[in-house]
């Protein structure tokens, strides 16, 4: 009679421990990743996203297809959040939270800063939330970059937003607005 019970309450522990480890985004294949950009002042520029492996694939033109909106990463969309108000390429970005997505062509790229936030990475549907798109440059890594990385390279009131994965580096400059 008592093995029943103990079987539902083994089996309902056994469910909420996979349950939890299925929610542990740091046992994802692409794993959770930051990149910050910290200014003289204090502010901050925070880009949370997760970064998939190269794993022998080819990306640009394969798995990331040119010409077609990128959620920047894997999992959730690539969020972007600022407690400055910055200039990217000419174009002013207030203070807050958004969502970025990339179109990676073969000799640039368009960044695209979308006011929605929260949804996951594809489809992308965010036309009318857009604040902006941005050109990038693009250029050739000096060796192949196994993990997809997000990066700042700060000088001054500015900083570099830097994609770097295969053999691929975009980048655009964040300047802060005084």
């Amino acid at each position: 009679m008592l093995k029943k019970p103990v079987f539902a309450v083994v089996l309902v522990l056994g469910l909420c421990v996979l349950s939890s480890a299925q929610q542990d985004k740091s046992k994802r294949p692409s794993p959770p990743a930051q990149a910050q950009c910290k200014f003289s002042d204090g502010k901050t520029i925070t880009v949370d996203y997760s970064s998939p492996r190269m794993k022998g694939r080819k990306i640009f033109g394969g798995l990331v297809p040119y010409g077609e909106v990128w959620r920047t990463g894997a999992n959730d969309a690539t969020t972007f959040v600022t407690t400055a108000n910055v200039s990217i390429e000419g174009k002013d970005v207030p203070a807050g939270s958004y969502t970025i997505f990339t179109i990676p062509e073969q000799d640039k790229w368009t960044l695209i800063v979308n006011k929605q936030t929260g949804e996951w990475g594809v489809p992308y549907k965010y036309e009318a939330n857009e604040l902006a798109r941005l050109p990038m440059q693009a250029s050739k890594t000096s060796f192949p970059v196994e993990n997809f990385t997000i990066s700042f390279n700060q000088s001054g009131s500015a900083c570099t937003l830097q994609m770097s994965w295969e053999n691929t580096q975009a980048s655009v400059q964040v300047s802060e607005k005084k």
